[in-house]
């Protein structure tokens, strides 16, 4: 993109104007509706790795619905350690890499400035600590809740089960569409977190983070992370399988830690080779009022808070917040 179309402020803009879903651009283009699905699923993507994580936690780290048909302090304990050590695998490598060591240095780095060493609005007066502390107790805890309800539900028929051999063709189908549920929840459920009310009891937390780094994903009021988590509760209505609970938990848990990484992509020999944070989010949190969903479901077009990452798009915000100024 030309520098003066660029939005300023920022050390790292990535191509613009960035584009949503191409399943809700009219007329409808195949060819760009598979490379869509290809850039999200096949090779070196969030999506791929945590097909792999999921399968490996089930195989080797998840009780049978038997089991878990009677709540017990064991498997439980068991859940509550795994998402602890996959939350700070995930968060605390990324957090290392990029930030800490720096591997990377400022390449396609979104905001110049560090994270905050300092600051009276963070818990213990620092943005890192701040942002493990929400995520490791109350976000990993609600996460862990969530997961067990469900496997205890499904355990006693309460909530239904899907098994591959019944119908195989849903079965994969429902990992393709669990992002798209998730990203219209997310929608609705952060919209009514900005709602004033509930913003200074409960959002404002997360919005302490202007520049983002992977702890700050979530890093969340415990009535943020309760509703947030939500989205699993439609599988009191779908059936699914178990692979398919701890697929959509570790995605909305996990994937809140790569897109806060506040880099674009990973570079391997001045290489792309891993999409991670994005931009799209990240002017969310300076901008507080545009980008609330992402780009499965393009909801922020469709209701005017779409900023597009153009300095066309900038300067229709700009003019906005003149508008309620005046």
């Amino acid at each position: 993109m030309s520098e003066k179309y660029k939005i300023p402020g920022w050390n790292h803009t990535p191509d613009a104007p960035i584009q949503v879903s191409p399943f809700f651009i009219w007329p409808l283009r195949p060819k760009n509706m598979i490379i869509w699905i290809c850039q999200r699923w096949l090779g070196l993507t969030e999506n791929a790795i945590l097909i792999f994580v999921c399968l490996i936690t089930w195989h080797w780290f998840q009780p049978p619905l038997e089991t878990t048909k009677t709540l017990g302090f064991g498997w439980i304990a068991g859940i509550w350690l795994r998402n602890i050590i996959l939350m700070t695998l995930v968060a605390g490598s990324l957090h290392w890499f990029f930030h800490r060591r720096k591997v990377q240095g400022h390449k396609l780095k979104y905001d110049m400035r560090e994270l905050s060493q300092k600051g009276r609005q963070f818990s213990f007066g620092n943005q890192v600590k701040d942002n493990a502390f929400w995520t490791l107790c109350s976000g990993v805890g609600v996460w862990t809740i969530y997961e067990v309800l469900m496997f205890w539900a499904m355990g006693n028929g309460w909530a239904p089960v899907l098994f591959f051999g019944s119908n195989p063709v849903w079965f994969i189908l429902l990992f393709l569409l669990t992002p798209v549920w998730i990203s219209l929840h997310f929608y609705w459920i952060h919209r009514a977190l900005h709602w004033d009310p509930l913003y200074k009891i409960a959002h404002a937390l997360h919005h302490r983070n202007v520049n983002v780094g992977p702890w700050s994903g979530l890093s969340m009021h415990p009535v943020e992370h309760i509703m947030f988590f939500s989205s699993i509760l439609i599988h009191f209505i779908v059936p699914v399988h178990p692979l398919h609970i701890l697929f959509h938990m570790q995605h909305q848990s996990l994937t809140a830690a790569t897109s806060h990484t506040g880099f674009e992509n990973l570079l391997v020999r001045d290489k792309k080779q891993l999409a991670l944070g994005t931009f799209h989010h990240q002017m969310h949190h300076r901008y507080f009022e545009v980008n609330y969903g992402n780009l499965e479901m393009p909801w922020d077009k469709w209701f005017g808070s779409f900023h597009d990452g153009t300095l066309k798009s900038h300067q229709q915000l700009k003019r906005n917040r003149q508008k309620r100024i005046d």
